[in-house]
């Protein structure tokens, strides 16, 4: 499996030679420097440990400077891409997006979404909330009743309550390649990505991508 690290830089739109309007997103893919070589002999399975975007020696830690003094110094961004087979890959080589992604379609971003703090239930899963009127107080955006009776008098596990909002990996498959850029390090790909403007992200291929049958 291809794979690249980069960030997003963000959204706007582009013209298809038809004249078509697309939204687009817009990922900044840096030549990529391969950190570690993993094979199945030595650690049980193929990968590449990537890194991205150069950190300052004084910013890291000795363990980074140890681990990347082959490879051609430490990074900020560091994700493994697991190989379907061994390649021909060794520590310190770069590799572009556009020696990678040339002819693919479907890609899978992974990214951290925003962060939206504490959130209610309204905002969190889509609850109505109570009436405005008919003698409603203080209680327009409260979940409701969360227990049971006597039996089981306890509330399960998994109850959708307010909490924790955002901030979370999520990955987004069939995302559609629009175009490469590869003299600038840009990829532009329909729709929206996980994760806000200037996010480390994960782009790999998108092997297993079945498009859905339209009714």
């Amino acid at each position: 499996m291809r794979g690249m690290l980069g960030r997003k830089v963000g959204m706007t739109q582009y013209f298809t030679d038809d004249g078509r309007q697309v939204p687009v997103t817009i990922l900044e893919l840096p030549p990529n420097r391969v950190l570690q070589v993993k094979t199945q002999d030595r650690d049980g399975y193929d990968a590449l440990q990537l890194g991205a975007f150069a950190k300052k020696e004084k910013r890291a830690t000795r363990a980074e400077l140890g681990h990347a003094r082959g490879a051609g110094g430490p990074c900020r961004f560091v994700r493994e891409v697991r190989l379907a087979e061994p390649g021909e890959y060794q520590a310190g080589q770069t590799v572009g997006v556009s020696e990678l992604f040339e002819g693919v379609g479907k890609v899978i971003v992974t990214g951290v979404t925003k962060g939206r703090g504490f959130a209610g239930v309204m905002k969190r899963h889509g609850f109505s909330g109570y009436p405005a009127t008919h003698g409603v107080k203080t209680h327009h955006r409260h979940p409701g009743s969360i227990g049971q009776c006597q039996d089981p008098g306890r509330v399960f596990k998994g109850k959708r309550m307010a909490g924790h909002m955002g901030a979370a990996r999520r990955s987004q498959k069939g995302v559609r390649v629009e175009k490469i850029l590869p003299d600038r390090h840009l990829m532009l790909v329909r729709g929206s990505v996980p994760g806000p403007n200037g996010g480390y992200v994960m782009v790999r291929e998108d092997v297993g991508y079945v498009a859905p049958a339209r009714a």
